[in-house]
């Protein structure tokens, strides 16, 4: 391992002084770098570069755990404490995560309001059960973006998506419907937002009970009742949003698009779905269900 330092780091310093200052010889140093690669050491670098491979398609925001699931699910047996050193060693790391949250909520008290219905812990035991919402913001060179989303709380995909340059109903509506279109989903679905206007408002609560869809909300300033949803944005800036600028809304659309469609959903690994994606999880809910039966 001293040795391997030394190979490191010897274009910056010279040899003998590292050698000096890991208490080995140079001239072991130099026999060292004439065998030939040990069997583990060979294993090590074809690993290192399906990790480099997994952690690229990730748009390099994988750390250990879930590079370690990727690579599993590809036939590749190894321990996660062997990709974590790998990792290290390589200094390939995960985005790290910055406290976020969006302050779009705009309370009228003249709005009726739902009981908080969903409660927590965040559990639901089938697709189309439970779908949470919620709106934040992107910041471009032309203005603010409004981003809405619907997410399905079992699957944590997003099921429903819109964006406006103002943040009024009709942006809400949008997700919704999109979702709504998409899913079809059954009558007793419960329907989760903070108190906006928005997701108050007359034409908002009239779309919901027609497709008898049951209202629930957030109570009074706090943001942990729609945590789940909190933590998906959080994810789309840290690994997304964040590492762009923006010229104009019409790039930050179809950039986030991109990333909701091309890689959130169908791809990008989440820890509370036992590192699968949202669409792989609800893929294999699919198959055991025709196992049963």
């Amino acid at each position: 391992m001293k040795y391997a330092f030394v190979d490191e780091h010897r274009a910056s310093y010279p040899v003998e002084r590292l050698c000096r200052t890991l208490e080995v010889t140079a001239s072991g140093y130099y026999a060292w770098r004439r065998r030939s690669p040990s069997p583990r050491t060979l294993a090590n670098q074809a690993l290192l570069v399906d990790i480099r491979a997994s952690h690229a398609r990730s748009r390099r925001t994988y750390g250990s755990p879930r590079v370690h699931a990727d690579l599993a699910a590809q036939g590749r047996g190894c321990s996660r404490n062997r990709v974590a050193r790998l990792m290290r060693q390589d200094r390939l790391q995960a985005r790290p995560r910055r406290r976020f949250r969006p302050k779009t909520t705009q309370v009228d008290p003249s709005l009726p309001v739902a009981p908080n219905r969903l409660q927590r812990p965040f559990q639901a035991s089938a697709p189309n059960q439970t779908w949470l919402s919620d709106i934040t913001y992107v910041a471009t060179a032309e203005g603010w973006l409004y981003l809405a989303v619907v997410l399905d709380l079992y699957s944590r995909r997003v099921v429903g998506w819109a964006m406006a340059e103002r943040l009024e109903t009709p942006l809400v509506l949008s997700a919704l419907r999109l979702a709504l279109g998409r899913r079809r989903p059954p009558a007793c679905l419960l329907h989760h937002s903070d108190r906006g206007s928005q997701y108050a408002s007359r034409d908002y609560r009239a779309v919901l009970t027609s497709s008898g869809a049951q209202a629930s909300m957030s109570r009074a300033g706090n943001c942990y009742d729609n945590a789940p949803m909190e933590s998906f944005f959080a994810t789309l800036k840290v690994e997304q949003v964040h590492r762009q600028h923006y010229p104009t809304r019409a790039e930050a659309r179809q950039d986030i698009v991109a990333y909701i469609e091309g890689f959130y959903n169908p791809t990008r690994r989440h820890s509370a779905l036992g590192y699968r994606s949202p669409m792989e999880f609800e893929q294999a809910t699919s198959v055991a269900k025709l196992a049963i039966h």
